[in-house]
């Protein structure tokens, strides 16, 4: 795949990044010499356990016992790793590589109240205090803890004491309802709520105090609720979770449970997926030094709550020696320059969001200008080429926009970017290492620059331990090796190109298949929503047992104002039949006020698809999933009224 450059790494990168140390490091311990990047890939997706063990020596991984193997069965779903070796994940976070006691490690903006900036000797001492507190309260070896509060430090605090502890963590962003959440912590039975009064959405506060009660009253596992006095400072007893006992770690197993993350539950119960201390630690190890480049110099910003799983993958920072800046509130408050303005303030130096935020302030016209920023990720869903051109031409012309995919059911991303490669407008530089990403086509055969299912086949370290109350395994294999059987299959298109760069193009499962051509959802978003017209769009695809062709239907939001006329109809029609081709003209365009979006703003494809074919809105979503759960009521009135006109 070809497309215009618009970064090119340094010529001294091997000398000045962290992936050039490890190559340093593979050669001088390992006498393994990989002329470039691809050449080191390969190796780390064939060799699997000199691969991960080289990982484990090089950052040197604390185990309280030694492992028999790496990897003595390969054979997925259930693949081993590290067998009898036990570790902690907090303790490794807690390390803090090349921080100094006095550093700032956290430095925490809320629009609920001032900024707060912990050192990683304040860090060290919260997570030890928290952590008495909870042993006090009868927290140990395999609980569960569950927040339902923001990305603040509490939440991060709370999340080390839990894990140091051998206890699970899971969190719920407070905007999650109360449906949401019993959905998901009913599963796993938590003995601990640690609880948020509410917090302040921009300029508008958002009291959470009904809602803490009915998951108290829904969930009698809760034997201890602690409140944070975020929305009101003089509401929460938070300060009496603390003891006097010294800090400690508790020798895990390396699969042993570290948190449970969910699927989004659009459609019935979320999936409760148990990630590992080992997994999860080695896992972020990699990515965020040798793919990320991030160490001591840097401060590490992510925008996210604490029910994506991009939380997660921010708060491991410190592990390889960088301070994480975290933000809570509305990011689009007192306007979109909100999150760039904390570039300065903060000395963020690896700013990360969404391709939907970007996209969205390319549309506001935005220019930002940080020429400090070193790299700029994007995750969350496909950035198109004018998202590349953006960053470069509004953001900072030296920084490496890195766009990344993976997922929550591993925690991290399969393709992504590395500091030895170009960025070129439009498409993801790599497969990150260790992760053994190919394309299928629908013989289950791989192939190379063509349209093809995103699978693993072989097995990485973060792929979860299980799904909880799984006992046989019978959901977890259905969930990823249904359709290839010892091949996880992840449900994204993917293209990869013979030059190693991928082009993610949307869900497998809401495919647009047009006379037997696939079309990727993604091109027909960049396409639309690159006209000033258009705010949102979402575009499905309905079989018809009579044609071929089936019927393409595309729902627009208009910018403020507009309304959806015959010109602007044409227009659409017009730009995408010009821009892709004849099969993605839309059979019909509808205006609505809305598109339905998942918590962390993923749009919903397959339950607006459900809805106009006849299943009942609430079969058809979990509503308590939807950020904006009253978008759907548009598309049950238009089934409603094709039911009712066929014609």
């Amino acid at each position: 795949m070809t497309g215009t450059v618009l970064w090119e790494p340094p010529a001294d990168v091997r000398e000045t990044t962290r992936i050039g140390a490890y190559l340093r490091w593979l050669e001088r311990e390992r006498g393994l010499v990989f002329a470039d990047y691809a050449a080191l890939w390969q190796w780390s997706v064939t060799d699997l356990p000199g691969f991960w063990q080289s990982i484990w020596d090089y950052f040197e991984v604390i185990s309280h016992s030694p492992a028999s193997a790496v990897l003595p069965d390969a054979t997925m779903p259930g693949a081993t790793w590290f067998p009898g070796a036990t570790v902690n994940y907090a303790e490794h976070v807690l390390r803090m590589p090349g921080i100094g006691d006095d550093d700032p490690v956290v430095i925490a903006y809320s629009q609920s109240r001032e900024s707060i900036t912990l050192t990683a000797r304040q860090l060290r001492e919260q997570v030890r205090s928290v952590r008495a507190g909870l042993k006090a309260r009868g927290v140990g070896h395999g609980d569960r803890v569950a927040a339902y509060a923001p990305n603040i430090p509490e939440t991060y605090v709370l999340m080390l004491a839990t894990t140091s502890l051998g206890a699970i963590f899971s969190s719920c962003a407070p905007e999650f309802g109360t449906r949401s959440v019993v959905d998901r912590w009913s599963q796993i039975e938590p003995k601990v709520l640690v609880a948020v009064d509410g917090y302040r959405y921009g300029d508008k506060p958002i009291s959470r105090s009904t809602e803490v009660a009915a998951i108290v009253e829904a969930i009698p596992s809760i034997e201890h609720v602690v409140t944070i006095g975020y929305l009101d400072a003089s509401a929460g007893d938070w300060q009496s979770l603390a003891g006097d006992d010294p800090m400690g770690f508790e020798a895990v197993p390396f699969d042993h449970p570290l948190y449970v993350l969910y699927s989004s539950g659009t459609t019935g119960l979320p999936k409760p997926i148990v990630h590992g201390h080992g997994g999860i630690l080695l896992e972020h190890l990699k990515i965020l030094a040798l793919h990320h480049d991030l160490g001591p110099s840097d401060r590490f910003f992510w925008f996210t709550t604490t029910g994506w799983m991009m939380w997660n993958f921010l708060v491991s920072g410190p592990a390889v020696g960088a301070s994480i800046v975290l933000f809570d509130g509305n990011p689009a408050f007192p306007d979109m320059s909100a999150l760039w303005d904390l570039v300065d303030e903060a000395g963020i130096t690896y700013f990360g969001t969404s391709a939907p935020f970007l996209m969205a302030c390319r549309k506001a016209g935005l220019t930002p200008d940080k020429p400090g920023l070193k790299a700029v990720g994007s995750t969350g869903a496909p950035l198109p080429a004018e998202g590349f051109d953006w960053v470069y031409q509004a953001v900072g012309t030296r920084l490496q926009l890195q766009s990344l995919s993976g997922g929550t059911d591993v925690c991290t991303g399969f393709v992504g970017a590395s500091p030895l490669h170009p960025v070129i407008e439009g498409v993801i530089a790599c497969r990150v290492l260790g992760a053994k990403v190919e394309a299928y086509d629908p013989a289950g055969q791989p192939v190379i620059g063509e349209l093809g299912e995103l699978v693993i086949t072989a097995p990485m370290p973060s792929m979860p331990v299980s799904f909880w109350n799984d006992p046989d395994g019978k959901r977890y294999r259905e969930a990823y090796f249904d359709v290839y059987p010892g091949v996880w299959r992840h449900g994204d298109w993917i293209t990869i190109g013979r030059d190693g760069t991928c082009v993610i193009t949307g869900r497998s499962d809401a495919t647009l298949n047009r006379g037997g051509v696939r079309l990727g959802t993604a091109e027909f978003y960049s396409v639309v929503e690159s006209l000033p017209e258009i705010a949102d769009s979402v575009v499905v695809h309905l079989e018809q047992d009579d044609n071929p062709n089936g019927e393409l239907l595309l729902f627009v939001v208009l910018a403020e104002g507009l309304e959806l006329d015959d010109a602007l109809i044409r227009k659409i029609r017009d730009e995408l039949r010009s821009a892709l081709s004849p099969r993605h003209i839309p059979d019909e365009i509808h205006q609505v006020r809305a598109v339905p979006r998942t918590l962390s703003a993923k749009k919903l494809e397959v339950p607006v698809k459900r809805i106009l074919t006849g299943t009942p809105v609430e079969s058809a979503a979990a509503k308590g999933a939807l950020a904006n759960p009253e978008s759907l009521v548009a598309f049950e009135e238009l089934a409603r009224e094709r039911a009712a006109d066929p014609a």
